[in-house]
């Protein structure tokens, strides 16, 4: 009777999950979408073309000493892009 009741003790187990415990798994799709759209403001270029950027607007020295905006790290690869005030 102990050697049945020890062999019984030792098998292994397996938990059932609690139905509070258990999450449902995210979608693929969702983390997919949500990972794309990156936060940014759109603004108005010296060029006059409407440009978004994702960084800060910086107030630096252009190449003649003056200051001016810039919109930083703006969509199509562009880093700097002057902005008309």
């Amino acid at each position: 009777m102990k050697v049945a009741i020890l062999l019984l003790a030792s098998l292994p187990v397996s938990q059932v999950p609690r139905a509070a415990q258990s999450r449902p798994e995210p979608h693929f799709l969702q983390q997919a979408t949500s990972a794309q759209h990156k936060r940014g403001q759109w603004y108005f270029a010296r060029t006059g073309h409407a440009v978004f950027c994702y960084g800060p607007v910086m107030t630096l020295p252009n190449r003649r000493g003056e200051l001016e905006r810039v919109a930083t790290f703006c969509r199509g690869d562009q880093l700097l892009v002057p902005l008309k005030d």
